[in-house]
Protein backbone atom coordinates (compact mmCIF):
# COMPACT_ATOMS: atom_id res chain seq x y z
CA UNK A 1 0.00 0.00 0.00
CA UNK A 2 1.38 3.28 -0.87
CA UNK A 3 0.96 6.55 1.23
CA UNK A 4 1.04 9.81 -0.59
CA UNK A 5 1.77 13.14 0.68
CA UNK A 6 -0.29 15.73 -0.32
CA UNK A 7 -0.16 19.83 0.90
CA UNK A 8 -3.98 20.82 1.96
CA UNK A 9 -5.09 24.46 2.53
CA UNK A 10 -8.05 25.10 4.55
CA UNK A 11 -11.13 26.75 2.95
CA UNK A 12 -13.69 29.13 3.32
CA UNK A 13 -15.49 29.54 0.36
CA UNK A 14 -18.24 27.78 -0.57
CA UNK A 15 -21.05 26.99 -3.83
CA UNK A 16 -20.81 26.31 -7.30
CA UNK A 17 -18.62 29.29 -7.68
CA UNK A 18 -16.15 28.90 -5.50
CA UNK A 19 -15.54 25.61 -6.62
CA UNK A 20 -15.16 26.62 -10.16
CA UNK A 21 -12.58 29.13 -9.38
CA UNK A 22 -10.59 26.75 -7.28
CA UNK A 23 -10.45 24.24 -10.18
CA UNK A 24 -9.09 26.71 -12.73
CA UNK A 25 -6.06 27.14 -10.38
CA UNK A 26 -5.80 23.08 -11.51
CA UNK A 27 -7.05 22.39 -7.47
CA UNK A 28 -9.32 19.74 -6.37
CA UNK A 29 -11.99 21.10 -3.38
CA UNK A 30 -12.56 18.30 -0.54
CA UNK A 31 -14.19 17.59 2.08
CA UNK A 32 -12.45 15.87 5.25
CA UNK A 33 -14.40 14.08 8.16
CA UNK A 34 -14.51 11.26 10.50
CA UNK A 35 -13.58 10.70 14.46
CA UNK A 36 -16.50 12.16 15.65
CA UNK A 37 -15.07 15.84 14.52
CA UNK A 38 -16.00 18.71 12.78
CA UNK A 39 -16.19 18.58 8.71
CA UNK A 40 -12.91 20.24 7.06
CA UNK A 41 -12.76 21.69 3.99
CA UNK A 42 -10.39 21.59 1.75
CA UNK A 43 -8.31 22.25 -1.33
CA UNK A 44 -5.91 19.98 -2.74
CA UNK A 45 -3.71 20.53 -5.46
CA UNK A 46 -5.00 18.92 -8.57
CA UNK A 47 -2.37 17.16 -10.60
CA UNK A 48 -1.17 15.34 -7.41
CA UNK A 49 -4.37 14.07 -6.49
CA UNK A 50 -5.21 12.65 -9.46
CA UNK A 51 -1.74 10.76 -10.10
CA UNK A 52 -2.52 9.67 -6.02
CA UNK A 53 -5.95 8.56 -7.00
CA UNK A 54 -4.61 5.82 -10.03
CA UNK A 55 -4.28 3.39 -6.70
CA UNK A 56 -7.03 1.83 -5.42
CA UNK A 57 -7.66 2.81 -1.82
CA UNK A 58 -4.50 5.10 -1.47
CA UNK A 59 -3.58 6.17 1.95
CA UNK A 60 -3.07 10.29 1.90
CA UNK A 61 -0.98 11.91 4.08
CA UNK A 62 -2.50 15.33 4.31
CA UNK A 63 -0.44 18.56 5.70
CA UNK A 64 -3.34 20.75 7.14
CA UNK A 65 -2.36 24.00 8.49
CA UNK A 66 0.83 22.30 10.26
CA UNK A 67 -1.09 19.16 11.42
CA UNK A 68 -0.67 15.85 9.82
CA UNK A 69 -3.61 13.67 9.16
CA UNK A 70 -3.89 10.12 7.68
CA UNK A 71 -7.37 10.12 4.91
CA UNK A 72 -8.42 7.32 2.71
CA UNK A 73 -10.53 8.28 -0.07
CA UNK A 74 -14.31 7.66 -0.08
CA UNK A 75 -16.34 9.41 -2.73
CA UNK A 76 -14.79 10.96 -6.10
CA UNK A 77 -16.39 13.56 -8.33
CA UNK A 78 -15.38 13.50 -11.89
CA UNK A 79 -16.28 15.56 -15.57
CA UNK A 80 -18.52 13.01 -17.02
CA UNK A 81 -16.90 14.08 -19.89
CA UNK A 82 -13.72 14.90 -19.81
CA UNK A 83 -12.72 12.86 -16.55
CA UNK A 84 -11.02 16.07 -14.31
CA UNK A 85 -11.95 15.62 -10.65
CA UNK A 86 -14.69 17.95 -9.50
CA UNK A 87 -14.53 16.53 -5.70
CA UNK A 88 -13.33 14.42 -3.36
CA UNK A 89 -14.65 13.38 0.21
CA UNK A 90 -11.74 11.90 2.82
CA UNK A 91 -12.34 10.18 5.64
CA UNK A 92 -9.77 10.42 8.51
CA UNK A 93 -8.23 7.06 9.57
CA UNK A 94 -5.60 6.24 12.69
CA UNK A 95 -2.68 4.09 12.18
CA UNK A 96 -4.01 0.63 13.44
CA UNK A 97 -7.49 1.56 12.92
CA UNK A 98 -9.64 -1.66 10.86
CA UNK A 99 -11.69 -0.02 7.64
CA UNK A 100 -14.08 -1.24 5.57
CA UNK A 101 -13.10 -1.13 2.11
CA UNK A 102 -13.78 -2.52 -2.04
CA UNK A 103 -10.94 -4.28 -3.82
CA UNK A 104 -10.53 -5.22 -7.35
CA UNK A 105 -10.83 -8.39 -8.12
CA UNK A 106 -7.81 -10.33 -10.45
CA UNK A 107 -8.49 -13.35 -12.09
CA UNK A 108 -5.67 -15.64 -12.89
CA UNK A 109 -4.70 -18.70 -14.78
CA UNK A 110 -6.62 -20.58 -17.27
CA UNK A 111 -10.15 -22.32 -17.61
CA UNK A 112 -10.36 -25.40 -18.28
CA UNK A 113 -10.34 -26.31 -22.38
CA UNK A 114 -13.34 -25.89 -24.08
CA UNK A 115 -15.80 -22.66 -25.06
CA UNK A 116 -16.40 -21.02 -21.45
CA UNK A 117 -17.03 -17.85 -20.37
CA UNK A 118 -15.80 -16.11 -16.97
CA UNK A 119 -18.31 -14.24 -14.98
CA UNK A 120 -17.35 -11.60 -12.62
CA UNK A 121 -20.27 -11.68 -10.35
CA UNK A 122 -18.41 -9.10 -8.48
CA UNK A 123 -15.77 -6.60 -9.12
CA UNK A 124 -14.95 -5.55 -5.95
CA UNK A 125 -14.89 -7.56 -2.97
CA UNK A 126 -15.36 -5.97 0.58
CA UNK A 127 -13.32 -6.72 3.54
CA UNK A 128 -12.02 -5.05 6.68
CA UNK A 129 -8.80 -4.44 7.28
CA UNK A 130 -6.04 -2.39 8.56
CA UNK A 131 -5.71 1.68 7.59
CA UNK A 132 -2.44 1.54 6.91
CA UNK A 133 -1.72 -1.86 5.35
CA UNK A 134 -4.91 -1.99 2.55
CA UNK A 135 -4.20 -4.50 0.35
CA UNK A 136 -4.19 -3.06 -3.10
CA UNK A 137 -5.83 -5.77 -5.01
CA UNK A 138 -7.39 -9.91 -4.50
CA UNK A 139 -5.94 -12.13 -6.54
CA UNK A 140 -8.15 -14.97 -7.09
CA UNK A 141 -6.95 -18.28 -9.26
CA UNK A 142 -9.46 -19.69 -11.81
CA UNK A 143 -6.57 -22.56 -13.11
CA UNK A 144 -8.78 -25.48 -14.05
CA UNK A 145 -12.38 -24.38 -13.49
CA UNK A 146 -15.13 -25.90 -15.83
CA UNK A 147 -18.90 -24.57 -16.58
CA UNK A 148 -20.82 -24.64 -13.60
CA UNK A 149 -17.92 -24.10 -11.09
CA UNK A 150 -17.96 -20.92 -8.64
CA UNK A 151 -15.99 -19.30 -6.72
CA UNK A 152 -17.67 -18.22 -3.19
CA UNK A 153 -16.29 -15.50 -0.97
CA UNK A 154 -15.13 -17.65 1.47
CA UNK A 155 -12.48 -19.68 -0.78
CA UNK A 156 -10.90 -16.03 -1.56
CA UNK A 157 -7.31 -16.41 0.34
CA UNK A 158 -7.19 -12.57 1.52
CA UNK A 159 -4.03 -11.14 2.92
CA UNK A 160 -3.42 -12.21 6.73
CA UNK A 161 -4.91 -9.40 8.93
CA UNK A 162 -7.75 -8.92 6.16
CA UNK A 163 -11.39 -9.90 6.50
CA UNK A 164 -14.24 -10.29 4.67
CA UNK A 165 -17.05 -7.80 4.79
CA UNK A 166 -19.45 -9.38 2.82
CA UNK A 167 -21.87 -12.59 3.11
CA UNK A 168 -19.13 -15.96 2.81
CA UNK A 169 -21.25 -17.53 0.56
CA UNK A 170 -21.45 -14.83 -1.83
CA UNK A 171 -20.35 -15.93 -5.56
CA UNK A 172 -17.34 -14.03 -6.88
CA UNK A 173 -16.75 -15.65 -10.01
CA UNK A 174 -18.63 -18.38 -12.33
CA UNK A 175 -17.45 -20.00 -15.30
CA UNK A 176 -20.61 -20.39 -17.51
CA UNK A 177 -20.80 -22.57 -20.86
CA UNK A 178 -20.41 -20.99 -24.28
CA UNK A 179 -23.80 -21.85 -25.66
CA UNK A 180 -23.48 -22.21 -29.41
CA UNK A 181 -25.57 -20.63 -32.03
CA UNK A 182 -27.95 -22.66 -34.18
CA UNK A 183 -27.32 -23.17 -37.84
CA UNK A 184 -30.30 -21.96 -39.86
CA UNK A 185 -32.38 -23.90 -41.43
CA UNK A 186 -32.44 -24.35 -44.84
CA UNK A 187 -35.61 -23.44 -46.66
CA UNK A 188 -37.51 -25.95 -48.72
CA UNK A 189 -36.50 -23.48 -51.93
CA UNK A 190 -33.00 -23.79 -50.87
CA UNK A 191 -33.40 -27.33 -50.66
CA UNK A 192 -35.67 -27.85 -53.57
CA UNK A 193 -32.77 -26.40 -55.72
CA UNK A 194 -30.16 -28.08 -54.62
Amino acid sequence: MSEVKLAAETRSEFGKGAARRIRRENKVPAVVYGHGGDTLHITLPGHELQLALRTPNVLLSLDIDGTNELAIPKAVQRDPLKGFLEHVDLLLVKRGEKVTVELPIVAEGELAPGANLLEYVLNTLAVETEATHIPESVTISIAGLDAGDAVHAKDVKLPSGTTLAVDEDAIVLQVLAAQAEEAPAESDEAAAEA
